[in-house]
């Protein structure tokens, strides 16, 4: 006897397709991205100058482009668009503070961020061995990034800021220097407050010594955003900056999680490996998603 209940193959087809106009109705199409955007930060001058004639240089090496002598900083942005407000996070590459690991640790996440519903900026700051215009930039950009809230389709109060090894220290940074602007205001960006929402670090450099304590520039206290930490336990150099921080997160009380795998090393960024430390990213989509 025919089935005239259920339909065919062909019959769920067309279902489907009836139903899209409604689903996209109710939660918005599906977010698409454009075409990255670079910014730059400062609309006239770059404050403190360490040397405005540096010239940038891009150089590639053992599969990662590497980029130093940074004099004007900039955000490249990778936007969604969307029908919902949309989470974003500011992306702060490594290098020790001499150069940035421009595409393991910058466009790469974005690109990945992207792929999980996440407008992103990667932060090209200034560079080499300038901490504090690397703060001014991050700052600056944060202010900027959500007084475009509104013309970007961003949810104002979802902004975080991710980093990895010096990144991690400058994103750490901001994350506990962020009621004062150090530098003099320039427009209104500067008046919008530049915490981020939350926090994630990367085989964070410079936040701990060999004792497990936190650095003495870094003041953790209850308004401190949540943080995700991923670490190898093998990168012995680096190790005490994840606990060191993850702990004074714990005494302060704020919600966080870290994951601490074996082996790894340094550097891993989101390339895939043998190890279970290139999962570190799925658990963090996971974390995003609870907040």
């Amino acid at each position: 006897m025919p089935d005239f209940l259920h339909p065919n193959q062909a019959g769920y087809e067309l279902w489907a397709k009836g139903l899209q106009s409604t689903l996209t109705h109710h939660f918005g199409a599906p977010h698409k991205a454009i075409d990255p955007i670079e910014i730059s930060l400062w609309p006239n001058s770059v404050p403190n100058p360490h040397d405005s004639n540096l010239i940038q240089s891009n150089e590639t090496s053992g599969g990662v482009t590497r980029i130093t002598n940074v004099a004007s900083p900039s955000i490249t942005l990778y936007k969604l668009n969307g029908r919902r407000l949309i989470p974003t996070v500011l992306v702060c590459p490594g290098g020790g503070y001499s150069k940035l690991a421009w595409d393991k640790e910058g466009t790469e996440i974005a690109k990945w961020l992207n792929s999980v519903g996440i407008t992103a900026a990667v932060l090209k700051y200034r560079t080499p061995n300038n901490r504090e215009g690397a703060l001014q930039d991050a700052q600056r950009a944060f202010g900027l990034i959500r007084s475009k809230a509104t013309e970007w389709n961003l949810d104002p109060n979802r902004i975080g800021i991710l980093g990895f090894s010096a990144g991690g220290h400058l994103a750490a940074t901001l994350s506990h220097n962020w009621k004062t602007r150090v530098y003099p205001k320039t427009d209104r960006a500067d008046s919008i407050s530049c915490r981020p929402d939350f926090t994630v670090l990367i085989y964070p450099a410079f936040l701990g010594d060999k004792d497990l304590k936190l650095t003495s520039e870094i003041d953790i206290g209850p308004e401190t955003p949540p943080a995700f930490i991923a670490q190898a336990q093998n990168d012995r150099k680096h190790i005490p900056s994840a606990i060191a921080y993850f702990t004074a997160l714990y005494k302060a009380n704020i919600p966080s999680e870290i994951h601490i795998f074996p082996t790894g090393g340094h550097g891993f960024g989101l390339r895939d490996s043998a190890y279970p430390v290139s999962n570190w990213h799925e658990l963090c989509r996971d974390w995003l998603l609870r907040l």
